[in-house]
């Protein structure tokens, strides 16, 4: 028997299509709520574990060591600041994360600079060398290059080549092999209208660095530096205030430099009065060279005939000490594994008074400023090596020394990077993380990197922080962040905010709200965890034109 179908054949088959289109289109409709709901799950699981393993017991225990009295402050160098860096590493091991490298210690990468013991200055004058005194007539700069140089001296003005300005000091001006001597500052400072330059606003170019950078562009092999009769009343030379040079200024106020220079300096001094009249005769005499400038704001660079200099700047150099203290876990995803998320805080904090009656208090404890930090950063580094699942991207612990010297630590590791610095999607900074209302908590640098605070503000749902979104224009200075930030890596800095016992000897561990601490710590946790197990990158949003 024959069945005989109203439809037609194309009928049927469209209708046969359609509905396959539409168990298809079920099907992935019931995975994706699926997936939603594991996602779902997998949030709720990793909140639950950041609850229970950050705790304000834990939080306690690492602030109460870092600040007790026996750590001393843990200043940067000191023996108790590297006892605090091995409990740190054993910390570490004790998680189960591993060294990178091979260990878990990067030594900060700075030295102290001091006067060497044979800086001079003297000049040839036919028959006749004359020599100046260290101190009464030239002082060195901290960022001299250390060694001689012997030649021709040349006046050249202010030392500034700048195009943009139609303004160069070296036009004309051979100082291949010599010794320049240029002013301070920049043509226009006594100029309100501003004719040249931007007045009596300074410009980069007023900058000794960028002078000195130009000279030794141009050819010179030294550089005098003088205070212009025209802006300065006392034509002392400063130079650096080194304390081997002055009665009042404590020993180890010296200055840090990287122990190794990626490029070498010439050598550069301030000159006093003495070197003015022995190359200008008089101070008028230089006075009226300066009156020249400014009247026609054009250069009046000239060689000085028939003298030779002589110098020589030597500056010793010795290692700071301190050390960072890094650990890391190796991610699970074979394409992401290679990228790297960073959670740090600095452990270090400013010592001791060195004088002090002896029933006070002299211990700067460093409990939030940065006990608390390096407290959270621990605990996260704990919920990270305890998960059951390794996030698909890896993750670093960072505990830096000598940021209150003016972030040594994150400087060294930005510029000996143990992970390629462009493999690094973002640093998370833990400082002062335990302080002020107990539902406050600032974000530093949500302006500047708005992909990384919409992962923030989407976790916070879990820790329920009434978020204070910092925005200045600009992200530097103040802590480890600014480091990585300057090398185009996108940072978020968690702060609770300062209070009156900032750099005192009150900050101690009895003032922390543990509690607190834990719950910026499980935020922080889970925003590293969220950046962790994502493929995505973020951008940065630099200052706008003219605010940076």
């Amino acid at each position: 028997m024959q069945i005989i179908s109203n439809s037609s054949p194309q009928k049927t088959t469209a209708l046969h299509f359609a509905c396959c289109n539409l168990h298809f289109d079920l099907f992935f409709i019931v995975i994706f709520l699926l997936s939603l709901t594991l996602s779902s799950k997998a949030q709720r699981n990793v909140s639950e574990h950041a609850k229970s393993t950050i705790t304000p017991f834990l939080m306690k225990q690492t602030i109460s060591y870092l600040a007790s009295d026996s750590m001393k402050g843990r200043a940067t160098p000191s023996t108790e600041l590297d006892v605090a860096g091995e409990y740190i590493a054993m910390q570490f091991k004790s998680f189960g994360l591993k060294p990178v490298h091979g260990s878990y210690f990067q030594d900060l990468g700075f030295c102290f600079l001091d006067l060497g013991a044979d800086n001079f200055l003297s000049v040839v004058d036919g028959l006749e060398t004359k020599n100046f005194k260290l101190k009464d007539d030239f002082v060195p700069y901290d960022m001299s290059g250390s060694r001689p140089a012997e030649g021709d001296i040349v006046f050249a003005g202010y030392g500034i080549t700048a195009p943009e300005y139609n303004y160069d000091d070296y036009k004309d001006l051979d100082v291949r092999g010599k010794i320049v001597a240029i002013l301070r500052q920049e043509p226009g400072q006594t100029d309100s209208a501003g004719k040249l330059f931007a007045g009596p606003e300074m410009t980069r170019y007023s900058e000794l660095k960028e002078k000195q950078k130009m000279a030794q562009e141009h050819g010179a092999i030294g550089m005098l530096v003088i205070s212009g009769p025209l802006q300065y009343s006392s034509l002392k030379p400063r130079g650096y205030s080194w304390p081997s040079l002055s009665k009042i200024l404590p020993k180890d106020a010296l200055p840090l430099e990287y122990c190794t220079r990626s490029e070498e300096k010439i050598p550069m001094v301030h000159v006093g009065e003495s070197m003015i009249v022995e190359l200008f005769e008089n101070v008028d005499s230089l006075k009226r060279v300066q009156q020249r400038i400014e009247k026609s704001m054009q250069p009046a660079s000239f060689p000085i005939p028939g003298k030779i200099m002589a110098m020589n700047v030597s500056l010793t150099s010795k290692p700071v000490g301190g050390r960072n203290v890094i650990a890391m876990l190796e991610g699970s995803d074979p394409g992401l594994k290679d990228e790297v998320v960073i959670v740090g805080g600095h452990y270090d904090h400013i010592g001791m008074r060195k004088e002090h009656p002896a029933d006070s208090d002299y211990i700067f404890n460093g409990a939030d400023d940065n006990a608390s930090g390096t407290g959270g950063m621990l605990a996260i580094a704990k919920a990270f090596a305890s998960l059951v699942e390794t996030p698909r991207r890896s993750v670093m612990f960072m505990a830096f020394a000598g940021e209150e010297r003016g972030l040594l630590g994150s400087a060294t590791y930005v510029r000996n990077p143990l992970w390629p610095i462009v493999k690094t999607v973002a640093m998370l900074n833990l400082d002062m993380i335990g302080r002020n209302n107990p539902d406050s908590l600032e974000i530093i640098g949500a302006r500047q990197n708005p992909g990384l605070v919409k992962v923030v503000r989407k976790q916070n749902k879990a820790t329920g922080f009434k978020l204070r979104e910092s925005k200045d224009e600009r992200l530097d200075g103040g802590s480890d962040h600014a480091s990585f930030f300057e090398k185009g890596v996108p940072v978020i800095f968690f702060f609770t905010g300062f209070h009156p016992d900032y750099h005192q000897v009150t900050d101690s561990p009895d003032r922390i709200n543990t509690d607190k601490a834990a719950r910026v710590a499980r935020l922080a946790f889970l925003t590293a965890w969220t950046v962790a197990n994502e493929s995505k990158h973020y951008k940065i949003v630099k200052p706008a034109p003219g605010k940076d």
